[in-house]
Protein backbone atom coordinates (compact mmCIF):
# COMPACT_ATOMS: atom_id res chain seq x y z
CA UNK A 1 0.00 0.00 0.00
CA UNK A 2 2.87 2.21 0.27
CA UNK A 3 4.45 4.19 3.17
CA UNK A 4 2.10 4.63 5.66
CA UNK A 5 3.61 8.41 6.11
CA UNK A 6 3.30 8.90 2.63
CA UNK A 7 -0.34 8.03 2.49
CA UNK A 8 -0.78 9.91 5.66
CA UNK A 9 0.73 13.21 3.81
CA UNK A 10 -2.12 12.44 0.83
CA UNK A 11 -4.86 11.76 3.23
CA UNK A 12 -3.61 15.37 4.73
CA UNK A 13 -3.89 17.15 1.68
CA UNK A 14 -6.87 15.35 0.34
CA UNK A 15 -8.64 16.75 3.54
CA UNK A 16 -8.04 20.25 2.71
CA UNK A 17 -8.02 20.03 -0.92
CA UNK A 18 -10.32 17.05 -1.98
CA UNK A 19 -8.35 17.58 -5.33
CA UNK A 20 -9.43 14.40 -7.66
CA UNK A 21 -5.70 13.27 -8.25
CA UNK A 22 -5.24 13.02 -4.73
CA UNK A 23 -8.57 11.33 -4.40
CA UNK A 24 -7.30 8.18 -7.52
CA UNK A 25 -3.98 8.07 -5.30
CA UNK A 26 -6.18 6.99 -2.34
CA UNK A 27 -7.92 4.63 -4.45
CA UNK A 28 -5.20 2.93 -5.78
CA UNK A 29 -3.57 3.04 -2.08
CA UNK A 30 -6.55 1.34 -0.81
CA UNK A 31 -7.03 -1.29 -3.68
CA UNK A 32 -5.84 -4.21 -2.10
CA UNK A 33 -8.37 -3.53 0.79
CA UNK A 34 -11.46 -4.02 -1.32
CA UNK A 35 -10.10 -7.39 -2.49
CA UNK A 36 -9.25 -8.60 0.95
CA UNK A 37 -13.16 -7.55 2.00
CA UNK A 38 -14.53 -9.39 -1.04
CA UNK A 39 -12.30 -12.37 -0.62
CA UNK A 40 -13.96 -12.33 3.40
CA UNK A 41 -17.12 -12.36 2.13
CA UNK A 42 -17.13 -15.51 1.11
CA UNK A 43 -18.80 -16.06 -1.74
CA UNK A 44 -18.44 -19.80 -3.62
CA UNK A 45 -16.43 -20.32 -6.89
CA UNK A 46 -19.72 -21.47 -8.15
CA UNK A 47 -21.32 -18.29 -8.13
CA UNK A 48 -22.89 -17.01 -11.26
CA UNK A 49 -20.94 -13.75 -10.22
CA UNK A 50 -17.55 -12.92 -11.38
CA UNK A 51 -14.89 -12.15 -8.58
CA UNK A 52 -13.69 -8.99 -10.64
CA UNK A 53 -17.95 -7.59 -10.41
CA UNK A 54 -17.72 -8.14 -6.95
CA UNK A 55 -14.67 -6.23 -6.49
CA UNK A 56 -15.97 -3.36 -8.53
CA UNK A 57 -19.08 -3.55 -5.82
CA UNK A 58 -16.56 -2.88 -2.78
CA UNK A 59 -14.79 -0.46 -5.12
CA UNK A 60 -17.81 1.77 -5.19
CA UNK A 61 -18.31 1.65 -1.01
CA UNK A 62 -14.37 2.06 -0.98
CA UNK A 63 -15.14 5.48 -2.55
CA UNK A 64 -17.64 6.28 -0.61
CA UNK A 65 -15.72 5.74 2.38
CA UNK A 66 -12.61 7.98 1.24
CA UNK A 67 -15.01 10.93 0.77
CA UNK A 68 -16.72 10.50 3.92
CA UNK A 69 -13.32 9.85 5.95
CA UNK A 70 -12.07 12.78 8.44
CA UNK A 71 -8.52 11.60 9.39
CA UNK A 72 -8.53 14.30 12.09
CA UNK A 73 -10.82 12.05 14.13
CA UNK A 74 -8.13 9.23 14.76
CA UNK A 75 -9.94 6.41 13.44
CA UNK A 76 -7.83 3.88 11.75
CA UNK A 77 -9.50 4.24 7.69
CA UNK A 78 -9.13 0.13 7.28
CA UNK A 79 -11.78 0.13 10.23
CA UNK A 80 -13.96 3.26 8.80
CA UNK A 81 -13.88 1.81 5.01
CA UNK A 82 -14.60 -1.95 5.77
CA UNK A 83 -17.40 -2.08 6.79
CA UNK A 84 -18.90 0.21 3.84
CA UNK A 85 -16.95 -1.83 1.61
CA UNK A 86 -18.67 -5.08 2.68
CA UNK A 87 -22.34 -3.10 2.70
CA UNK A 88 -21.87 -2.26 -0.84
CA UNK A 89 -20.92 -5.72 -2.09
CA UNK A 90 -23.96 -7.33 0.02
CA UNK A 91 -26.41 -4.08 -1.43
CA UNK A 92 -25.62 -4.78 -4.98
CA UNK A 93 -25.97 -8.82 -4.89
CA UNK A 94 -29.18 -8.10 -3.07
CA UNK A 95 -30.45 -5.66 -5.79
CA UNK A 96 -29.57 -7.96 -8.48
CA UNK A 97 -32.52 -10.20 -6.88
CA UNK A 98 -31.11 -13.49 -8.77
CA UNK A 99 -32.28 -15.74 -5.88
CA UNK A 100 -35.78 -17.00 -7.36
CA UNK A 101 -38.30 -17.32 -4.91
CA UNK A 102 -38.02 -21.54 -4.49
CA UNK A 103 -34.47 -21.18 -3.13
CA UNK A 104 -35.83 -18.61 -0.22
CA UNK A 105 -38.33 -21.18 0.17
CA UNK A 106 -36.01 -24.00 0.77
CA UNK A 107 -33.66 -21.84 2.79
CA UNK A 108 -36.82 -21.02 5.15
CA UNK A 109 -37.64 -24.80 5.01
CA UNK A 110 -33.89 -25.93 5.84
CA UNK A 111 -33.73 -22.89 8.91
CA UNK A 112 -36.94 -25.05 9.74
CA UNK A 113 -35.67 -28.52 9.74
CA UNK A 114 -32.40 -27.38 11.57
CA UNK A 115 -34.14 -25.96 14.55
CA UNK A 116 -36.78 -28.29 14.52
CA UNK A 117 -34.96 -31.30 15.27
CA UNK A 118 -32.01 -29.55 17.35
CA UNK A 119 -35.35 -29.20 19.86
CA UNK A 120 -36.17 -32.58 19.34
CA UNK A 121 -32.76 -34.43 19.69
CA UNK A 122 -31.35 -31.95 21.94
CA UNK A 123 -28.25 -31.64 19.72
CA UNK A 124 -27.01 -30.09 16.90
CA UNK A 125 -28.43 -32.07 14.00
CA UNK A 126 -25.81 -34.04 11.42
CA UNK A 127 -25.73 -33.58 7.95
CA UNK A 128 -27.70 -37.34 7.02
CA UNK A 129 -30.06 -36.50 9.64
CA UNK A 130 -31.01 -33.19 7.87
CA UNK A 131 -31.13 -34.40 4.35
CA UNK A 132 -33.07 -37.42 5.85
CA UNK A 133 -35.99 -35.16 7.36
CA UNK A 134 -36.09 -32.81 4.29
CA UNK A 135 -36.20 -36.08 1.93
CA UNK A 136 -33.36 -35.06 -0.54
CA UNK A 137 -29.96 -36.01 -1.18
CA UNK A 138 -26.33 -35.16 0.52
CA UNK A 139 -25.38 -33.90 -2.51
CA UNK A 140 -28.43 -31.76 -3.73
CA UNK A 141 -28.44 -30.52 0.11
CA UNK A 142 -25.01 -29.11 -0.39
CA UNK A 143 -25.88 -27.58 -3.67
CA UNK A 144 -28.85 -25.69 -2.20
CA UNK A 145 -26.42 -24.69 0.36
CA UNK A 146 -23.91 -23.35 -2.54
CA UNK A 147 -26.28 -21.60 -4.61
CA UNK A 148 -27.97 -19.37 -1.31
CA UNK A 149 -24.91 -18.39 0.50
CA UNK A 150 -23.61 -15.72 -1.96
CA UNK A 151 -26.65 -13.67 -0.56
CA UNK A 152 -27.19 -15.12 3.26
CA UNK A 153 -23.97 -16.18 3.74
CA UNK A 154 -22.84 -13.39 5.70
CA UNK A 155 -23.71 -12.56 9.74
CA UNK A 156 -24.94 -8.99 8.12
CA UNK A 157 -27.88 -10.49 6.84
CA UNK A 158 -31.36 -10.13 7.68
CA UNK A 159 -32.07 -12.77 10.74
CA UNK A 160 -35.50 -13.81 9.82
CA UNK A 161 -35.97 -12.78 6.24
CA UNK A 162 -34.48 -13.22 2.81
CA UNK A 163 -36.33 -9.99 1.39
CA UNK A 164 -34.51 -6.53 0.78
CA UNK A 165 -37.47 -4.47 1.73
CA UNK A 166 -37.41 -6.17 5.06
CA UNK A 167 -36.01 -4.03 7.72
CA UNK A 168 -35.13 -6.71 10.53
CA UNK A 169 -32.24 -7.50 12.64
CA UNK A 170 -29.08 -8.98 11.68
CA UNK A 171 -26.60 -11.95 13.53
CA UNK A 172 -24.18 -8.84 12.72
CA UNK A 173 -26.18 -6.26 14.84
CA UNK A 174 -25.88 -8.19 17.73
CA UNK A 175 -22.27 -8.62 18.12
CA UNK A 176 -21.96 -4.59 17.49
CA UNK A 177 -22.45 -1.81 20.12
CA UNK A 178 -25.37 -0.11 19.83
CA UNK A 179 -25.03 3.29 21.54
CA UNK A 180 -28.55 5.58 22.70
CA UNK A 181 -29.98 2.37 24.01
CA UNK A 182 -33.28 2.81 26.52
CA UNK A 183 -33.05 0.47 29.29
CA UNK A 184 -36.16 -2.08 27.60
CA UNK A 185 -33.67 -1.39 24.22
CA UNK A 186 -30.84 -2.72 26.09
CA UNK A 187 -32.47 -5.35 28.20
CA UNK A 188 -33.40 -6.78 24.99
CA UNK A 189 -29.87 -6.66 23.17
CA UNK A 190 -28.48 -8.63 26.23
CA UNK A 191 -30.88 -11.34 26.08
CA UNK A 192 -30.69 -11.13 22.30
CA UNK A 193 -26.80 -11.50 22.91
CA UNK A 194 -26.60 -14.24 25.15
CA UNK A 195 -29.23 -16.07 23.07
CA UNK A 196 -26.81 -15.79 20.44
CA UNK A 197 -23.84 -17.12 22.23
CA UNK A 198 -25.79 -20.36 23.71
CA UNK A 199 -26.37 -21.09 20.04
CA UNK A 200 -22.92 -20.85 18.83
CA UNK A 201 -21.97 -23.18 21.87
CA UNK A 202 -24.45 -25.27 20.81
CA UNK A 203 -22.93 -25.45 17.02
CA UNK A 204 -20.79 -28.79 16.07
CA UNK A 205 -16.88 -28.00 17.36
CA UNK A 206 -15.75 -27.80 13.43
CA UNK A 207 -18.30 -25.20 13.10
CA UNK A 208 -17.39 -23.49 16.15
CA UNK A 209 -14.04 -23.71 14.98
CA UNK A 210 -14.85 -22.55 11.21
CA UNK A 211 -17.08 -19.24 12.58
CA UNK A 212 -13.83 -18.72 15.12
CA UNK A 213 -11.87 -18.38 12.23
CA UNK A 214 -13.58 -16.36 9.98
CA UNK A 215 -15.01 -13.80 11.86
CA UNK A 216 -12.45 -13.83 14.60
CA UNK A 217 -9.06 -14.40 13.11
CA UNK A 218 -10.74 -12.71 10.03
CA UNK A 219 -9.33 -15.51 7.49
CA UNK A 220 -10.50 -16.10 4.17
CA UNK A 221 -12.07 -19.11 2.90
CA UNK A 222 -9.35 -20.31 0.83
CA UNK A 223 -7.29 -19.75 3.53
CA UNK A 224 -9.49 -21.81 6.20
CA UNK A 225 -9.96 -24.66 3.96
CA UNK A 226 -6.12 -24.93 4.10
CA UNK A 227 -6.43 -25.20 7.62
CA UNK A 228 -9.71 -27.41 7.89
CA UNK A 229 -7.87 -29.70 4.94
CA UNK A 230 -11.25 -29.71 2.91
CA UNK A 231 -12.20 -28.17 -0.03
CA UNK A 232 -12.98 -24.34 0.11
CA UNK A 233 -16.76 -25.27 -1.64
CA UNK A 234 -16.83 -27.33 1.57
CA UNK A 235 -15.89 -24.26 3.72
CA UNK A 236 -18.86 -22.69 2.04
CA UNK A 237 -21.30 -25.19 2.87
CA UNK A 238 -20.64 -25.60 6.73
CA UNK A 239 -19.79 -21.83 6.83
CA UNK A 240 -24.11 -21.88 5.30
CA UNK A 241 -24.68 -24.35 7.71
CA UNK A 242 -23.87 -22.92 10.78
CA UNK A 243 -25.25 -19.45 9.59
CA UNK A 244 -28.35 -21.18 8.95
CA UNK A 245 -28.45 -22.89 12.17
CA UNK A 246 -28.21 -19.40 13.99
CA UNK A 247 -30.87 -17.89 12.53
CA UNK A 248 -33.13 -20.46 13.21
CA UNK A 249 -32.05 -20.88 16.93
CA UNK A 250 -32.61 -16.47 17.06
CA UNK A 251 -35.85 -16.68 15.24
CA UNK A 252 -37.59 -19.31 17.02
CA UNK A 253 -36.25 -17.21 20.63
CA UNK A 254 -37.76 -14.33 18.78
CA UNK A 255 -40.97 -16.50 18.54
CA UNK A 256 -40.76 -17.35 21.78
CA UNK A 257 -40.23 -13.43 22.74
CA UNK A 258 -43.35 -12.32 20.62
CA UNK A 259 -45.87 -15.32 22.33
CA UNK A 260 -44.57 -14.51 25.98
CA UNK A 261 -45.03 -10.31 25.00
CA UNK A 262 -48.36 -10.91 23.79
CA UNK A 263 -49.40 -13.20 26.50
CA UNK A 264 -48.16 -10.69 28.75
CA UNK A 265 -50.50 -7.65 26.58
CA UNK A 266 -53.54 -9.88 27.10
CA UNK A 267 -53.21 -10.50 30.82
CA UNK A 268 -52.90 -7.06 31.19
CA UNK A 269 -55.79 -6.02 29.14
CA UNK A 270 -57.78 -8.61 30.64
CA UNK A 271 -56.89 -7.45 33.95
CA UNK A 272 -57.33 -3.97 32.99
CA UNK A 273 -60.98 -4.82 31.39
CA UNK A 274 -62.04 -6.03 35.09
CA UNK A 275 -61.00 -3.34 37.10
CA UNK A 276 -63.05 -1.31 34.23
CA UNK A 277 -65.99 -3.52 35.19
CA UNK A 278 -65.62 -2.98 38.46
CA UNK A 279 -65.67 0.46 38.77
CA UNK A 280 -68.97 0.62 36.24
CA UNK A 281 -70.60 -1.36 38.64
CA UNK A 282 -69.56 0.55 41.79
CA UNK A 283 -70.74 3.59 39.77
CA UNK A 284 -74.20 1.64 38.67
CA UNK A 285 -74.47 0.60 42.25
CA UNK A 286 -73.62 4.16 43.65
CA UNK A 287 -76.47 5.83 41.28
CA UNK A 288 -78.98 3.13 42.55
CA UNK A 289 -78.28 4.60 45.75
CA UNK A 290 -78.94 7.85 45.14
CA UNK A 291 -82.25 7.24 43.48
CA UNK A 292 -83.58 5.64 46.24
CA UNK A 293 -82.58 8.10 48.84
CA UNK A 294 -84.40 10.51 46.29
CA UNK A 295 -87.84 9.13 46.04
Amino acid sequence: MGASATVGEIWMEFAETRHPDLREKLITAYASLVRFVVGRLGIPPTSLLEAEDLVSYGMIGLINAIDRFDPSRGIRFEAFATPRIRGAVIDQLRSLNWLPRSAVSRVRQIEATLADLEQRLGRPAKEAEVVAELGISVERYRQVLLEVSATILSLDAPLCSLTQDDEVTSLGDLLEDQNMQGPAEEVEQQELEASLSAAIERLPEREQLLLSLYYQEELTMKEISKIMSISESRVCQLHMQAIMRLRGALSAYRSDTAQVTNLKKRSTSRSTGIKGAAKLRAVAGSRRTVRQRVS
